[in-house]
């Protein structure tokens, strides 16, 4: 964290408009990540990942007086506490719909893969050779094959940026916990990534 993403939430948490906008700005690619491997196939076929993520935004800088908590921490909390409860939103909305996936024509990506592959990059390494977006492809198939707790504690530690003990927190586990389970969930990730 930052001198200046810290003076950032202070000023956020003061009611500053444009600081809200700023943190939130510096988190984008973050955020961008979060939402692409949080949402899953099913849900990145009915929804554009974009628009989730312009649809969070808006409802961070729409409630920014909630936002009272001075500190970067907070912000990343509440900011993905939010996309969290939309992606769960719009999952719950299709699955209500009960209409067939396969009828439905995939968004198109509207870059920003380059961003996407800076996050994933802290848990993949990828190759000088390829392609941005087939490593995006990879990355996310991959991560499709963990069970929905590997793909929080990652999601949680190396995208949302969040401590082990904020973790902890909020998977109900002991920090000792999460860090066995931190480490075996990037130890699978590894495997499925070798093998693909």
């Amino acid at each position: 964290m930052s001198e200046d993403s810290t003076h950032l939430a202070e000023q956020a948490a003061r009611g500053d408009a444009g600081a809200m906008q700023t943190l939130l700005e510096l988190h984008l690619d973050g955020l961008r990540a979060f939402v692409r491997l949080r949402t899953g196939p099913e849900l990145r076929q009915r929804e554009s990942s974009s628009d989730l993520v312009q649809s969070v935004c808006r409802e961070i800088l729409e409630q920014a007086h909630r936002f009272q908590h001075p500190s970067e921490s907070a912000f990343r909390r509440w900011l993905y506490t939010t996309a969290l409860r939309k992606i769960s939103d719009r999952a719950e909305h299709w699955r209500a719909q009960k209409r067939d996936a396969g009828r439905e024509q995939a968004f198109p990506s509207h870059g920003g893969e380059a961003g996407l592959l800076r996050r994933y990059g802290s848990f993949s390494s990828p190759s000088q050779h390829a392609m941005v977006r087939e490593e995006v492809e990879r990355v996310e198939k991959a991560f499709e094959e963990l069970s929905e707790e590997q793909r929080e504690v990652i999601t949680l530690a190396h995208v949302a940026g969040l401590s082990r003990a904020e973790i902890a927190e909020q998977m109900g586990r002991s920090e000792g916990a999460v860090r066995v389970l931190l480490h075996r969930s990037l130890a699978r990730l590894a495997e499925v990534l070798e093998a693909g």
